[in-house]
């Protein structure tokens, strides 16, 4: 890299005589050095007759060593000689900016990709924490009323749904989390009127949990409020997407068990298929032998989505 150096001096009025610029490295003249080139010149302006000189210093090749030298720009008068120290610096390199933008740019990545990988665990974390939400105050009884297919299973399907809601949903939602739900087929009185116990245990609920087995809700069912068959889930169904849907009182919870087969979900009920294109179900790993755990990150899932605090124990007496 070529650079020049200016250096100028001024030496008063008409000052022709003994004005003298010049540059000196490490205190050797110029001319003796290889590599370097010195030109002054002498200027008086016109009007004013201000004297300056000037010397400019050609470094041919900018090298390492340039940056380690002493450059003196002498400036002499008739009376006086003053002097200046110059010396060169390294432009600053961009790489280790870039380094660093990268460096904090990979860190904020990571930091995001975690605090997505374990927002869940972040938020059960911190959740006792918080004051209670209005839930607490709701005067509801149930956690959650689990509805599922009960009609149209071939014998694996039935054996495997029957074994996740009666054993395994509640040894983990109500035996480890301490939540309440409602499950037909359990805690539904022999004798009652089903539609009015359908009514009134769903309005007591916080949560709807609707379990989906391959072709759930595709039976044929009679709907009670119109004279039709259609394609519904049962009466039980219908009320808690009425209630999820039309009066928004309530969540729900979407589980799948096993696959959803070739047809997918376009068997379900429009406001079911409505629910699961807003969120996923979530897919319970059958076989894996720590999604059982009440702690597996199936769990956590279905615990975040639950109330924040579980429903007070109610004695059956207030639920009659």
């Amino acid at each position: 890299v070529r650079l020049k150096l200016n250096c100028t001096v001024y030496c008063g009025i008409n000052a022709k005589l003994n004005c003298i610029a010049s540059w000196r490295i490490n205190g050797e003249p110029v001319n003796q050095m290889k590599g370097y080139n010195e030109i002054t010149k002498l200027e008086i302006e016109d009007l004013s007759k201000n004297t300056f000189s000037t010397a400019i210093l050609t470094i041919e090749r900018v090298s390492a060593k340039d940056f380690q030298h002493d450059f003196k720009c002498y400036g002499s008068g008739f009376y006086t000689t003053n002097t200046t120290t110059l010396t060169l610096k390294q432009r600053e390199s961009i790489l280790p900016l870039i380094t660093a933008g990268v460096c904090v740019f990979l860190v904020g990545v990571f930091a995001a990709v975690l605090l997505k990988y374990f927002a869940i665990d972040l938020a059960l974390l911190f959740r006792p924490y918080f004051l209670p939400g209005r839930d607490n105050q709701d005067g509801r009884v149930y956690d959650a009323y689990v509805v599922y297919q009960t009609q149209s299973l071939d014998k694996e399907a039935e054996e495997k749904l029957s074994n996740f809601v009666t054993k395994i949903l509640p040894s983990v939602l109500e035996d480890k989390c301490g939540y309440r739900l409602f499950i037909q087929g359990r805690d539904d009185i022999p004798g009652e009127d089903r539609v009015e116990l359908v009514e009134r245990c769903i309005k007591q609920s916080r949560r709807l949990m609707v379990i989906l087995t391959p072709g759930s809700g595709s039976e044929m069912i009679k709907d009670p409020n119109s004279d039709h068959t259609s394609v519904i889930g049962g009466f039980d169904w219908q009320v808690g997407l009425h209630h999820a849907l039309v009066q928004r009182e309530m969540s729900v919870i979407l589980i799948q068990l096993g696959e959803t087969g070739s047809q997918g979900y376009t068997h379900l009920p429009p406001g079911l298929q409505h629910l699961i294109r807003k969120s996923a179900p979530i897919r319970w790993p059958e076989g894996l032998q720590k999604a059982s755990k009440w702690n597996s990150h199936f769990w956590k899932r279905v615990q975040y989505l639950m109330p924040a605090t579980p429903a007070k124990k109610s004695d059956l007496s207030t639920i009659i």
